[in-house]
C-alpha cells in the first residue's frame, strides 16, 4: 500500500519539478529606454500659442476652403478606407475581450459506436441491459443535446495583455485615419492655393496680353510714319503669340489642378469655387508653433507609434505568459439517451461533466522561445520607429520655421523690384513715344516687369504653402 501512495506521489511532484526547471529558463522582459528629451524651444520660435489647439476650421479663414474640406474629408476615398480599418481594429478588440469571458455553445451530437468483443465495454456491453429487458446494442447509437462551455482562467495575464494589444491598436488605427486626414487637408489646401495663384497668373496674362495688343498697333502706326520698320512690329507681334502659349500653359495647369482637387473630392467634375480677393495683397496666415513638446500630443503620427508602441510591450507580456501553464475549466449538462425518444425521460437522460486541467510547456519550448523573441524585436523596432517620427516631426516644424522666415525677406525685396521695373515700363513707353529709346528697350522692360510679377506670385504662394506645411508639421488638419 506504501507503495503504491510513493508512486502516485512521484507522477504527482516528478511534472511539477520538471516545470519548476524549465520555469528558471523563463526570459525577462527586456528594459526599453524610449525618453527622448525635447528641446524647450524651437531654433527661432519662443511661442506659446500653438495654432492647432483651434483646429483647422480656425486655421483656414476662407469661405470656399473649407467648404471643399468639408467635402474632402466626407467623401475621400482614402479615409473611408482608414474608417474599415478602425472597425476591423474594434472587431479584434471585442475579439480580445470576449476570449477573457467563458465560451458557451448549444450543441446536438448524434453518433453511432462499436466497441470491439473483445474490449472491456465489448464484452460487458454483451451481457448488460440497456433497459429494462434490453441489452446494449452492438451498432450503438448516441443522441446529445445540451450546453457546453469551456474558460481559460487568465491566471498570468496572457488574454488581459491580448486584450490591450487590440485596444492599443485600435486606437493606433484612430490616429492613423487622423493622419490621413492632415495629409489630405494639407494637400487640398495646397492644390487649392495653387489653382487660386494660377488664377492670378492668367489674369496678369490677359492684362499683359491686351496691353502688348495695344502696343502692337502702335508699332503699326509709328510703322507708316517710318518711325520704326517691321522688324519692330514682328518683334511686337512674337511677344503677342509668347504670351499667349504662357496662356494656355496656366490654363493647363488650372485644368490638372481641377482634376486633382476632384480627385481628393472623390469625385468625377464639378466647380471648384475659389477666392477673387487680391492673392499677392494678403499674406498667409500666421502660424504659432507653440513648445515642441506640444507635438506629442498634437501629432497623429507620434500618437500613432506611440500606441503602436504600447501595443507591442503588450505582445511581449503575453508571448512570456505563455511560458506558464494554462488553466482550463471545461463543462457541459444536456439530454442524452441512445434514442431520440429516451431524451424527455428526465432526470433519466441528464447528463453533465466537469473538469480542469493545467498544461504547460516543458520539453518542446521551441514555439514559445520564437514567438517571444520576434515579439522583443517586434519592440525594439516599434520603439526606433517611435523615436525616429518624433525626430522627423521637430524636424519638419524647424525646416518650415525657417522656410517662411527667409520667404517673407525674399518677397518683401521682390516687391520692390516688381515696383521698379513696372516703374521702368512706363518710363521705356514714354521714350519710345518720343523717339529717345529703341523698341528692344521697351520689350526687355516689359519681359522683366511680366517675369517680376509672376514670381512675385509665385513667391507668395510659396509663403502660403509652407504655412500649410507648418500647420501640418505641428499635427494640425484633423478635427
Amino acid at each position: 500500500m506504501k507503495c503504491k501512495l510513493h508512486s502516485i506521489r512521484l507522477q504527482q511532484i516528478i511534472p511539477l519539478l520538471c516545470w519548476i526547471a524549465a520555469a528558471c529558463s523563463i526570459p525577462k522582459i527586456p528594459m526599453e529606454d524610449n525618453a527622448i528629451p525635447m528641446p524647450t524651444a524651437f531654433q527661432i520660435s519662443t511661442d506659446t500659442l500653438n495654432s492647432v489647439s483651434d483646429g483647422w476650421r480656425s486655421f483656414f479663414t476662407s469661405t470656399p476652403l473649407r467648404r471643399l474640406l468639408d467635402s474632402v474629408i466626407a467623401n475621400n476615398p482614402d479615409m473611408a478606407i482608414a474608417t474599415q480599418r478602425i472597425q476591423a481594429s474594434r472587431a479584434l478588440l471585442v475579439r480580445s475581450s470576449g476570449a477573457l469571458m467563458p465560451s458557451v455553445d448549444a450543441a446536438i451530437q448524434p453518433s453511432l459506436r462499436k466497441f470491439g468483443t473483445y474490449t472491456m465495454d465489448g464484452a460487458g456491453n454483451k451481457t448488460t441491459e440497456i433497459e429494462s429487458g434490453r441489452y446494449v446494442p452492438v451498432h450503438l447509437p448516441d443522441i446529445y443535446l445540451g450546453l457546453q462551455a469551456s474558460w481559460e482562467v487568465d491566471v498570468w495575464g496572457k488574454l488581459k495583455n491580448q486584450k490591450q494589444a487590440a485596444l492599443a491598436r485600435y486606437l493606433a488605427s484612430n490616429e492613423g485615419r487622423n493622419l490621413i486626414q492632415t495629409g489630405l487637408v494639407a494637400e487640398t489646401a495646397t492644390a487649392y492655393y495653387e489653382l487660386v495663384c494660377a488664377d492670378h497668373q492668367l489674369n496678369l496674362l490677359d492684362q499683359t496680353i491686351k496691353l502688348q495688343e495695344q502696343a502692337v498697333e502702335m508699332v503699326k502706326v509709328q510703322k507708316q510714319a517710318a518711325v520704326v520698320n517691321e522688324l519692330a512690329v514682328q518683334q511686337f507681334e512674337a511677344q503677342v503669340l509668347e504670351l499667349r502659349g504662357m496662356r494656355e500653359e496656366v490654363l493647363q495647369g488650372i485644368d490638372m489642378l481641377e482634376n486633382r482637387i476632384h480627385l481628393l473630392a472623390g469625385r468625377f467634375s464639378g466647380s471648384v469655387k475659389r477666392d477673387t480677393v487680391k492673392f499677392v495683397a494678403e499674406p498667409p496666415p500666421v502660424v504659432y508653433s507653440g513648445v515642441p513638446a506640444a507635438l506629442l500630443r498634437n501629432r497623429p503620427d507620434i500618437r500613432q507609434a506611440e500606441w503602436e508602441l504600447q501595443a507591442t510591450r503588450s505582445d511581449v507580456k503575453a508571448a512570456r505568459a505563455a511560458y506558464f501553464p494554462s488553466f482550463q475549466i471545461t463543462g457541459n449538462i444536456g439530454l442524452q439517451a441512445y434514442k431520440a425518444g429516451l431524451l424527455i425521460a428526465f432526470p433519466e437522460s441528464l447528463a453533465y461533466g466537469l473538469f480542469a486541467g493545467m498544461m504547460g510547456p516543458i520539453l518542446n519550448k521551441s514555439s514559445v522561445k520564437s514567438e517571444f523573441a520576434r515579439a522583443s524585436a517586434i519592440q525594439q523596432e516599434a520603439l526606433f520607429n517611435y523615436k525616429k517620427t518624433i525626430l522627423q516631426g521637430f524636424s519638419e516644424v524647424q525646416l518650415e520655421l525657417n522656410r517662411l522666415q527667409r520667404m517673407e525677406r525674399s518677397f518683401d525685396l521682390k516687391q520692390k523690384e516688381t515696383n521698379l521695373l513696372a516703374s521702368s515700363t512706363i518710363i521705356s513707353d514714354a521714350l519710345f513715344r518720343t523717339g529717345r529709346a529703341a523698341y528692344l528697350e521697351v520689350l526687355i522692360a516689359r519681359q522683366n516687369a511680366l517675369r517680376s510679377n509672376m514670381e512675385l506670385i509665385n513667391m507668395r504662394k510659396n509663403q502660403y504653402l509652407s504655412a500649410v506645411l507648418l500647420f501640418r508639421a505641428l499635427g494640425g488638419g484633423y478635427d
